[in-house]
């Protein structure tokens, strides 16, 4: 928290002009898209940190994965601390076909403290019509560990250990009908932005050589399939994606509240504003005494709390900006305060609403 604003001054002056990027990072073909996949699956073999024995759905799946396997046992008559309920999530990508394998998350859905050393069974994954489009299984891995003493009930712990993966751990078992277009293909834009659209469409016709682009709106970009290019989709796709455009970003400024992390591009201006930094600082000092009877006298030996309270009200400053002034005049001016980050977060926003920052500010 006492990093040097010099720091952001540095990325602000360091940032780069814009530069063109390819349309395959710009844009996505309408109706070429993944679908989520979703699954409930156990998780066996765990050291003891599994769901707790009371845990009724997790107690009833056993019994239905038992039943599916022979064994008919009732699920009042469960008891395993090695088992854990968990969901298990995919992405079923655009012209998967069966047998193709895709990663998967499995995340804790019941009270397992830990699924270290866990293996997912047999799971069927479900897209949001309820048909089933892939079967995950295998053995889990957790990105951490966790140690507990079993005398003292202390324990040690790194990362999150009730979220694990599987590489390829699902298998694709049915694809999802895919057609080319014929006549029209659709680009969405991945932030909608006019000044983007035209650019895009621009650079199109610059390379494709006439007129087959047109923007329709700020997020969509429609491109006729004819010429040369009819009945060759594929290598029309081909060819787009590897042209290039200048994207025109919003002028935008991150900040992180909980860690005091701010990011800004480069070309963001400010009117005429000043700002004033000062602050009251308070400190609050805890000493205990020791109050001890005199010998022989009736009394107890007593700790007797003292505190100490010191408030400072430093003087402030007033920094001018002028017209125009960049987010790295104002970083440099702020750095000779010796202003910390988080101060700097309030500040920007106190900008902004004063209407001198032309910037929108995110605060995540």
């Amino acid at each position: 928290m006492r990093t040097s604003l010099a720091l952001i001054t540095a990325i602000v002056l360091a940032a780069p002009a814009a530069h063109a990027a390819r349309l395959k990072d710009l844009v996505t073909v309408e109706g070429f898209r993944s679908n989520h996949l979703v699954g409930l699956g156990l998780v066996v073999g765990l050291d003891g940190t599994g769901d707790r024995p009371g845990d009724p759905a997790t107690r009833q799946a056993t019994a239905n994965l038992l039943r599916h396997l022979g064994n008919q046992v009732a699920a009042s008559d469960i008891r395993a601390r090695n088992v854990a309920l968990v969901t298990v999530t995919g992405e079923l990508g655009a012209f998967m076909r069966p047998g193709i394998k895709v990663d998967v998350t499995i995340s804790s859905a019941g009270s397992a403290t830990s699924l270290q050393g866990g293996t997912l069974l047999s799971t069927p994954l479900k897209a949001v019509n309820g048909k089933i489009y892939a079967f995950a299984q295998g053995q889990l891995t957790v990105g951490g560990f966790e140690v507990e003493s079993n005398q003292t009930g202390s324990f040690f712990r790194k990362n999150h250990v009730t979220v694990a993966r599987i590489p390829g751990g699902a298998t694709i078992e049915r694809g999802v009908p895919q057609r080319l277009p014929e006549e029209k293909l659709h680009l969405l834009l991945n932030e909608p932005d006019f000044t983007t659209a035209s650019r895009i469409e621009a650079a199109i016709e610059s390379t494709l050589g006439s007129t087959v682009a047109e923007v329709l709106d700020p997020g969509l970009v429609e491109v006729k399939v004819s010429g040369a290019w009819k009945g060759r989709v594929i290598g029309l796709l081909a060819t787009l994606e590897s042209v290039e455009a200048v994207p025109d970003a919003p002028a935008r400024v991150i900040v992180d509240e909980r860690t005091g992390t701010v990011v800004a591009g480069g070309g963001l201006t400010l009117g005429p504003a000043a700002v004033a930094y000062g602050g009251l600082e308070i400190r609050i000092q805890e000493r205990f005494g020791v109050s001890q009877p005199q010998p022989f006298a009736q009394g107890d030996t007593v700790v007797i709390p003292e505190s100490e309270v010191q408030a400072e009200e430093k003087g402030g400053k007033m920094v001018a900006l002028s017209t125009a002034a960049t987010l790295a005049d104002v970083a440099a001016a702020l750095n000779a305060l010796n202003v910390k980050p988080r101060d700097l977060i309030a500040i920007l926003q106190a900008l902004r609403a004063a209407g001198a920052l032309r910037a929108e500010v995110r605060v995540l």
